[in-house]
């Protein structure tokens, strides 16, 4: 037949035309259809979210960045290297704002190098410096410092150095940013793959070209994902998938976890000059090792003296919602002639059901009763973690009992 699609060409029924889930409604509008589309993928963001799994909070994250001249390409634009590093600064201010007692380290790979950007560390600054720095410098250099191929195993292997030290009780992950499709490496990468599988290092890819064969068996081996990009919005989802804490293997041990909670001494409080172990260099005032009264300017970090973790807080409080996250809200069809099921308007942004295109559907916590529209429940559940209406009704209870 005409329309019949061949059977060996595969991609084309893969293929999707997106535009004929568009369709106008009885004004002529496709504002609906156009809205009806993009919560399709909000729903499809909560619906990916992990929940009963046994999760690694304190986290050690290696991000493996191809940086060969395959990332001149611009089917990314303006090109893959500058692509990848603007996605990198929301990756990493995203990272660190869930997972703010993990840590994360930088390696790039070109001219069948590895080199190491910035070392394993839980403070976002240095990472962000370094990644605005090397956009800066492609593009001052016009990209011509984009050479050679990358070394998947040299990569790897230096990462497996440093996470090899690892305590047991850490998840220990590669993330690798892969833009070419050969890789010049000294030796054989099954033999790499079986010790980053022994090791239980996590490693997940996410390819800028194609799926290549040794990536695919290197996530598959070692438990991680491995995705291929469309487009930018694309991009930065997979990268987003990797911002929660990944399940916890099996193998990773169980223990008390020895933390100091040092408290900031301003220098207005203090006269007394010491050298900073984060910096090295001298200053008044900082955050202090409770064990061996080493200081540092910003938490959390693992003391290099006495090896004790250090963190605020705030931070453990913030890592508590991994554990115990927020129940998914009940979803139903929103029917504005039935007001008395429904409230009005948005509990958390007060916005009216009537007037907003894209309540169709609203969420409703199966505690307090209250009424979101879907913008508000991405919020809630992904970087809020605590129900609106259930902390209005206890501060009401407390108000309550505290005036009896």
């Amino acid at each position: 037949m005409e329309n019949e699609v061949d059977p060996t060409y595969r991609w084309e029924g893969d293929y999707e035309k997106t535009w004929e889930a568009l369709k106008e409604d009885e004004s002529g509008s496709l504002q609906a259809s156009i809205e009806e589309e993009i919560n399709k993928a909000k729903r499809k963001r909560l619906a990916t979210r992990k929940v009963n799994v046994r999760l690694g909070m304190m986290r050690h994250l290696y991000i493996v960045l191809d940086m060969s001249a395959a990332m001149n390409d611009q089917d990314l634009k303006p090109n893959r290297a500058i692509a990848s590093l603007k996605m990198l600064e929301i990756f990493v201010e995203e990272y660190f704002d869930q997972n703010p007692i993990g840590q994360l380290g930088i390696v790039i790979s070109s001219d069948k190098r590895a080199k190491s950007v910035t070392a394993m560390s839980g403070t976002s600054h240095k990472h962000l410096e370094a990644i605005r720095k090397m956009k800066d410098g492609i593009i001052k250099d016009n990209g011509k410092n984009l050479v050679g191929e990358p070394s998947l195993q040299n990569s790897l292997e230096m990462c497996e150095r440093t996470l090899r030290q690892m305590p047991s009780h850490a998840s220990r992950d590669v993330l690798i940013i892969l833009g070419s499709l050969t890789t010049c490496d000294p030796g054989s990468m099954y033999d790499t793959i079986e010790g980053m599988k022994k090791q239980s290092i996590r490693c997940s890819v996410v390819g800028l070209s194609a799926e290549i064969h040794i990536c695919s068996k290197l996530a598959r081996d070692t438990g991680g994902v491995y995705g291929v990009v469309l487009d930018e919005s694309h991009f930065l989802d997979l990268l987003r998938d990797h911002i929660p804490p990944p399940p916890s293997s099996s193998r990773v041990e169980s223990s008390l976890i020895k933390m100091g909670f040092p408290q900031h001494i301003p220098s207005g409080q203090t006269e007394k000059i010491s050298m900073c172990m984060s910096s090295k260099k001298f200053s008044i005032g900082g955050y202090y090792c409770p064990q061996c009264q080493a200081k540092y300017s910003e938490l959390p970090v693992e003391c290099v003296i006495c090896n004790l973790t250090l963190v605020s807080a705030p931070h453990l409080a913030r890592s508590y919602h991994h554990l115990f996250p927020l129940p998914e809200y009940n979803e139903q069809t929103y029917d504005n002639r039935n007001t008395e099921k429904f409230a009005p308007t948005c509990f958390s942004c007060l916005l009216s059901f009537n007037q907003n295109p894209s309540a169709a559907t609203i969420h409703s916590c199966n505690r307090c009763k209250e009424s979101f529209c879907i913008d508000c429940n991405l919020f809630i559940h992904e970087s809020l973690h605590c129900c609106p209406g259930c902390v209005n009704y206890r501060r009401e209870l407390d108000l309550t009992i505290n005036s009896l």
